[in-house]
């Protein structure tokens, strides 16, 4: 659907260059990467690589950097090594926050083509910025009123949202208070600000355009599935000796462990041969009940937090199956990266999964105790050969993208 606002439209042409919000990348610098972050690095990898050139902006704790064509492959190296480099003068002074982040924040400055307080973001854009560049927004982070006004400055600026998914909206329930708050404010500036929603379904696509339908205007939008990096699984991660399932992700409400723990209470109060769980993903938030489950322990099932992608295949590699009951998800990678590595997958009837891998999961309702472990046992005693899938790649994607920004 066009947008109902005057914006110019994005075309096809190039434009003079390309600016990318790196804001999320900098503040989870130190951590281990959510599919959000690995889509902000897969655009900061292909943008530099482009023949147009690059500029990158990030908002610190102190200000704004932006960053030139050099300084965005430079900080592409860093993030690339994991290695930021020592902190620097402004670094030491300001100890706030993770060590990590901060020596990020030391690597933009070194590289900055121009820095600014807060108040000096339109200025400095309106200085650097050329006209009828284009703006992207990748991470759901920074894309502030003070942002669009500044990039508002810049002739002919053109700006291009990603949003991944609308489920603060949709599960109010599984979100804290304060991440619906801030998601309706970031969806509410994509629909009147942007010139483009880049969405990674047809399902992400209609989401937003239902809910950007009660903000008054709704930009015109493009699908372009997410790319999936093949990663060599690292022979060195231990592997249980006996059979075991995978559940990767966050371990917040939303994901529904409880299910899972369900299945394997039932395991374990058996007695009998049975495979174990490993719960791949670290403690989120808002899910006491499920945390005092794990305290509690179980002989069947063990938290692994904190892993590598490489480490991760390896276990997805070695399993009987990525089993992911989720009540909701966005685009749902790991289901996707699982079927990549042939590995068999158990999820819940998702409208996503039915776009993005057609008959290839075993579908099961959330709630079906019985279903999961009936289809968990026989698993377990044959595993069965894989599915030739062949996923989305980011050549692919960037294709779509970068001929409309």
């Amino acid at each position: 659907m066009p947008g109902a606002g005057t914006r110019a439209a994005i075309t096809s042409a190039d434009p003079p260059a390309r600016c990318l919000d790196i804001t999320r990348l900098i503040r989870r610098a130190g951590r281990p990467m959510t599919g959000v972050d690995r889509v902000e690095f897969a655009y900061l990898r292909a943008l530099v690589a482009d023949a147009v050139p690059l500029f990158a902006l990030a908002r610190t704790r102190i200000g704004y950097v932006l960053l030139g064509p050099d300084g965005a492959a430079a900080i592409l190296a860093c993030a690339r090594a994991e290695d930021w480099g020592p902190l620097d003068a402004l670094g030491r002074i300001v100890p706030r926050g993770p060590l990590a982040r901060r020596q990020a924040e030391a690597a933009l400055r070194r590289h900055a083509r121009a820095r600014c307080l807060p108040q000096g973001l339109g200025a400095m854009l309106r200085r650097h910025l050329p006209e009828g560049v284009s703006y992207l927004n990748t991470g759901h982070s920074n894309l502030t009123d003070r942002v669009l006004s500044g990039l508002g400055r810049v002739p002919g600026a053109r700006i291009a949202v990603l949003v991944h998914d609308t489920i603060p909206l949709d599960f109010p329930q599984y979100q804290r208070p304060e991440t619906l708050r801030k998601f309706k404010h970031f969806l509410s500036r994509t629909a009147q600000g942007s010139d483009l929603v880049i969405a990674n379904s047809q399902v992400t696509l209609a989401d937003c355009q239902r809910h950007m339908e009660a903000f008054g205007r709704i930009p015109g939008g493009i699908v372009a599935p997410l790319g999936i990096d093949a990663v060599t699984p690292d022979p060195r991660c231990p592997l249980p000796a006996a059979p075991y399932f995978v559940t990767l992700g966050t371990i917040e409400p939303r994901k529904n462990h409880a299910l899972l723990l369900d299945v394997w209470d039932q395991f374990a109060a058996e007695g009998a041969t049975a495979p174990r769980l490993l719960i791949c993903g670290g403690r989120g938030w808002n899910n006491d009940a499920v945390f005092a489950r794990l305290d509690a322990g179980n002989p069947l099932v063990e938290e692994r937090a904190g892993l590598s992608d490489a480490q991760i295949a390896a276990l997805l590699r070695g399993s009987r199956g990525l089993l992911f009951p989720s009540h909701a998800e966005g685009y749902g990678l790991p289901p996707v990266e699982a079927a990549a590595l042939g590995v068999p997958v158990m999820v819940r009837d998702l409208d996503i999964y039915r776009e993005t891998l057609g008959d290839i999961p075993i579908y099961l309702a959330s709630g079906d105790v019985y279903s999961w472990r009936k289809k968990i046992v026989q698993l377990t005693e044959q595993k069965p050969p894989a599915t030739a899938f062949v996923p989305p790649s980011w050549d692919e994607h960037f294709n779509l993208v970068l001929s409309s920004v």
